[in-house]
């Protein structure tokens, strides 16, 4: 059977799409496997021609589950990301059993030159922070890593010219550094005022929105990348949620779970280059990364989203 054609744009949400499925006659189509070729959103890192997929993952559960699950189901994540197109992977040495290990599966052939991979230093001491960095070379196998950040600006005077050494060393393609508590900004705002790192990592969702008053426009005005940790509190807001439903009226933008709830309220902002999801599950993983596709919520529809989450 021949169909009309049809015009479908990036903005057509997935309820316009399914009415005029309907209103055409065609049925039984899964609409996540007709826009299957698209490709995942991407948004410069400022002051570059390179671009990063909207969704990443934050590896910490994946990698600490390594010891007594293998290596398959972070495997089985990264490929999800990529499979979708993301490429994205926010992580940092703590055991070195599960790092070396977990070293291998990136460095697979498949996804090797596929990914993203981010980094951090934590340690307090110039040395100290050095051996981190090479052990961090030599267990994930890679001479020049994507991004260095200072974790939680540990140390942040002793570390930060460590990071420039292996930036100008091409060791380091990006630096920058990382925060995850409220408590922090301050200290942020403060090193932002006289140094200007490639990127800024720091937690922002639709319950933890304080982000939104003056870190995100500075590091906009700065032309400093941001990557988002923290979407779902690290699996609080699920646990405040329950079993409640997702509003009807989510479906407008493309919204299928709580999970995209929280994911579709944060990508809008534009100052915001990528956001780092966690998970261990790869179907959580392809859950997580549709919410790059589809339609966004506007303006009011975001005031009214956090309307929904304040009275949780």
């Amino acid at each position: 059977m021949d169909y009309p054609v049809m015009m479908i744009d990036h903005n057509t949400s997935r309820r316009e799409f399914l009415l005029l499925m309907s209103a055409l006659g065609i049925s039984g189509c899964d609409p996540a496997e007709l826009f299957a070729d698209e490709q995942m959103p991407s948004r410069q890192i400022p002051g570059t021609n390179e671009s990063l997929p909207i969704i990443g993952l934050g590896s910490s559960k994946p990698v600490s589950q390594i010891a007594e699950r293998g290596t398959e189901h972070v495997a089985a994540v990264l490929r999800e990301l990529v499979a979708k197109g993301g490429s994205v992977v926010d992580t940092w040495l703590r055991n070195p059993a599960n790092d070396e290990r977990f070293g291998r599966v990136i460095s697979e052939p498949d996804l090797r030159e596929a990914l993203f991979i981010a980094s951090k230093i934590d340690k307090v001491g110039k040395e100290a922070g050095i051996r981190q960095f090479r052990d961090t070379q030599r267990l994930y196998q890679r001479n020049t890593l994507d991004l260095v950040q200072v974790f939680s600006l540990t140390d942040l005077d002793t570390q930060w010219p460590n990071l420039k050494d292996w930036k100008a060393s091409e060791e380091a393609r990006y630096i920058g550094v990382t925060v995850a508590r409220e408590r922090l900004y301050e200290d942020l705002e403060r090193f932002l005022r006289s140094e200007k790192p490639d990127f800024v990592q720091i937690n922002y969702s639709i319950t933890e929105r304080a982000a939104e008053e003056r870190m995100l426009p500075m590091c906009q005005d700065l032309g400093v990348a941001v990557i988002i940790n923290r979407p779902f509190m690290n699996g609080e807001f699920f646990r405040k949620l329950g079993d409640r439903p997702i509003p009807e009226w989510a479906a407008e933008f493309d919204c299928e779970s709580w999970a995209q709830f929280s994911l579709k309220y944060i990508l809008p902002h534009p100052a915001i280059t990528c956001v780092l999801t966690e998970t261990s599950n790869p179907a959580h993983m392809a859950e997580n990364a549709r919410a790059a596709f589809g339609r966004m919520p506007d303006a009011a529809e975001r005031k009214r989203m956090a309307a929904v989450i304040d009275q949780v």
